[in-house]
């Protein structure tokens, strides 16, 4: 009987880990399936950090999302503001148009923004 109760709570957190990733993993946007002309340009986006697409696709996100202080750029993610390092701006113009960021996780955890590029806020 400890072996069927040992397997049902096995299988029993299994299927909760699922869950919670199914719920709280937020998805990636960089590359926008409706502009696939973008994508050889998305490839080749960089910051003085390296290339932004090779660790994780990047997110667009809101105007609200992102700000600056004190000349310096700074976005919210998951409620949590991070500053960005100027090295992590990219200087290019933004064919895309939306503010896209690059965060490098860690235990589920933002460590910094490896690149971020800022929209047009219209």
């Amino acid at each position: 009987m400890n072996g069927h109760f040992l397997r049902a709570a096995i299988v029993i957190g299994g299927i909760s880990a699922v869950m919670f990733a199914t719920l709280f993993i937020k998805p990636s946007y960089g590359h926008d399936h409706d502009r696939p002309e973008l994508n050889a340009w998305f490839d080749k986006l960089a910051s003085g950090k390296g290339l932004c697409c090779t660790v994780t696709d990047g997110v667009a996100i809101p105007d609200v999302d992102w700000a600056t202080k004190d000349g310096h750029y700074r976005v919210r993610i998951e409620d949590q503001w991070f500053a960005v390092d100027d090295d992590a701006v990219i200087t290019e113009p933004n064919k895309d148009g939306r503010t896209m960021v690059w965060p490098y996780y860690a235990d589920g955890k933002v460590l910094f923004i490896r690149c971020f590029m800022p929209g047009s806020m219209t």
